[in-house]
């Protein structure tokens, strides 16, 4: 049973923009997308060197988003400062298991899976070896989908920022810890962006050709 042909194979290119399937004439000289006259291209451009450099960036910043305070709160003329493992490790003890789960789940192993996630698909194309392409093009969508959600402790830290302010006898500011996790969400979110899933679906005759 022959494999279908891909749609770079039957000259066709999908737009990144609004997602409407065209036919292309030449893909030296790009065509414009009829619905959204965004510039169409059957792969983008640097986008492997690209995303590397994003999820580079994006690991370098998880370490210090984890082991620097997200925030400090000062009480009666005493001074604590929280991490995220810290501030998980407070909830559970308090009793308070399911927002620990979830604040650990959200602020640390989602922007740590997504880091892997995008390593790994990364490495498969660079390798030639996509064993299951379906299996990875639903990896990539749900690394996609999940990246906003990865800013939940931010906004936790804004708000408590926000409402705890009873100077001089309590007031919370945010630690350096919150810089670094922020970059690290929006990285990874460029990083995902910037990824032409389309690789993924690329045989081996496309990729010499297209290299």
């Amino acid at each position: 049973m022959s494999a279908a042909a891909t749609a770079l194979e039957a000259g066709l290119v999908s737009c990144r923009t609004c997602g409407l399937l065209s036919q292309s004439t030449d893909f030296g000289d790009p065509d414009r997308c009829p619905r959204c006259a965004a510039k169409l291209e059957s792969r983008v451009p640097q986008s492997v060197q690209r995303t590397w450099a994003l999820v580079i960036a994006a690991a370098i910043c998880y370490v210090p988003a984890n082991l620097f305070p997200v925030l400090t709160t000062t009480a009666l003329g005493s001074t604590d400062s929280d991490t995220i493992l810290g501030g998980v490790i407070f909830l559970y003890d308090s009793g308070s298991w399911p927002l620990a789960l979830i604040v650990l789940v959200a602020s640390v192993m989602i922007p740590l899976g997504k880091i892997l996630g995008l390593v790994f698909l990364l490495v498969s194309v660079q390798r030639r070896k996509v064993r299951n392409r379906h299996q990875s093009s639903r990896m990539y969508r749900v690394i996609e989908t999940i990246g906003r959600w990865s800013m939940l402790d931010v906004f936790v830290d804004t708000f408590v920022v926000a409402l705890v302010q009873l100077q001089p006898l309590m007031s919370v500011e945010p630690g350096p810890g919150v810089v670094f996790f922020m970059a690290v969400v929006v990285l990874t979110m460029l990083a995902a962006k910037s990824f032409d899933a389309r690789l993924l679906w690329d045989t081996e005759s496309e990729r010499q050709s297209d290299g």
